[in-house]
Parts: structure tokens; C-alpha cells; sequence
């Protein structure tokens, strides 16, 4: 994969049903065709540092798309929202349909190989891109942070490969542990792995659990095992 060397972005909006969502689109430099990937943000919605992630997989050659799931929503009813049904239908919630349009949006787009389609989600957004993985085989490979396993969690016998990174001062370290596990009964490829030192959100540069080390790490994994599934 050749690395893009210069990035262009815009809001665009998709449909979902009767509704419509916005997203960030990132493109890279050049003609494509190119790798494809959804980001899906925490609880903190489409922030600049889910917009920064965007643009770094563009950076990276990958056409991007940040999702904003409370786009012309309250918030608080949307998170409340959110939470209920990752406990109550983790696998078949109207969130998810809000993401596989956006990948259906990535994939009609010209230049993308729709062959090539994969995700990333931060906490809520972790949970669920393993959730929507085990639905829609468009997706190559997911990459959840710290996000919570779906129930039941014999689901994830239907996941693409996973590079799933956790911080070990978080109750979704247990959840790392128990996909692990459950990956490699299922014999998915995968990467999980656990952060000991660092905190919920230990990603985002921009908030007070940020760990340098973690995310430049976490981040080459990413990178590594996204271009061997999917670049």
C-alpha cells in the first residue's frame, strides 16, 4: 500500500431508513482503489480526536469515515439509548443499521475497493464494531478499544479477524481476556492485547487518560494487522 501524502475531508450525510446520519469523510491522495474503514466514536460522539483518526488512516491510504451516531439527536437519549441495547440486544440494535449504511456509503464510493472494508471503535464504538462484525461479512477486520463483548459471546464464532487492544485499569480488561479466549476457541484470527498501566480512553491524546506509548503501540498494531487483512 502506498502511503497518501496529502488528505481531503467533508461531512456527508447517508441514509439509514427514513432517518439520515452525517459523517467525517477522509480521502487519501490519488486514484484508488483504495482500503476502506468505518471509525465509530465513544461515548464523547464525533469529536476532533475521532475527526484526527480519520485522517490518519487517510494519511495511511485508507478512504475513512467517522461516524457521528448522535448526529441531530439528543445526546443523553442517545447514549441512554445506546447502553440499553449493547446489555439487552447487543447483536440486533438500530444502532448497528446505522453503520452498516455507513460501510454500504464507503463501499458505492468510486474509488473504493469494496472488497477491502473494515472498522474501528473507541468504548461504545468498541462495542460496537464486534457486535456489527458478527453480522455483515463485508467487514475484512475490526479493531475494538476497550470495548464490551456481545452476549452471547459464542457470537463471535462469526467475527473477521480482530486486533483488540485494552487498558488494564478497566473493567473492559476482563472482557479482553474472555474474547481472547473465546477467539482463540473459535480459531479467528486475532490480537488482542492489554495495556497493564493505562486507563479507559488511554487513546484519545486529547483527554486526561491519554498514554503515548499505549496508543503509538496500539496503533502500529492496528496498522500492521489491518494491512495484512485487509491493504
Amino acid at each position: 500500500m502506498t502511503k497518501a501524502v496529502d488528505v481531503q475531508t467533508e461531512i456527508v450525510t447517508f441514509s439509514t431508513g427514513a432517518a439520515q446520519l452525517e459523517g467525517y469523510l477522509a480521502r487519501p491522495e490519488g486514484e484508488g482503489p483504495f482500503p476502506a474503514v468505518v471509525v465509530i466514536h465513544e461515548m464523547l460522539g464525533l469529536n476532533d480526536n475521532i475527526r484526527d483518526i480519520a485522517r490518519r488512516f487517510a494519511h495511511e491510504g485508507y478512504m475513512a469515515l467517522a461516524v457521528d451516531l448522535f448526529a441531530g439527536r439528543n445526546r443523553t437519549i442517545c447514549m441512554m439509548r445506546f447502553m440499553s441495547q449493547m446489555l439487552l440486544q447487543p447483536l440486533n440494535n438500530g444502532s448497528l443499521d446505522g453503520l452498516r449504511s455507513a460501510l454500504t456509503y464507503l463501499e458505492n464510493i468510486r474509488e473504493v475497493d469494496p472488497a477491502r472494508l473494515g472498522a474501528i471503535g473507541f468504548c461504545l464504538g468498541g462495542g460496537f464494531a464486534i457486535a456489527w462484525a458478527c453480522r455483515d461479512d463485508r467487514l475484512k477486520a475490526i479493531a475494538p478499544f476497550y470495548g464490551a463483548n456481545p452476549h452471547p459471546l459464542s457470537a463471535v464464532s462469526r467475527l473477521c479477524p480482530v486486533v483488540g487492544s485494552y487498558p488494564g485499569k478497566d473493567f473492559t480488561a476482563s472482557q479482553a481476556q474472555k474474547l481472547d479466549a473465546t477467539l482463540d476457541q473459535y480459531n479467528v484470527p486475532h490480537d488482542i492485547k492489554i495495556y497493564p498501566e493505562t486507563k479507559h480512553s488511554f487513546f484519545n491524546d486529547q483527554g486526561s487518560s491519554y498514554d503515548a506509548e499505549a496508543s503509538a503501540d496500539s496503533w502500529q498494531r492496528v496498522l500492521s494487522f489491518f494491512k495484512e487483512h485487509i491493504a
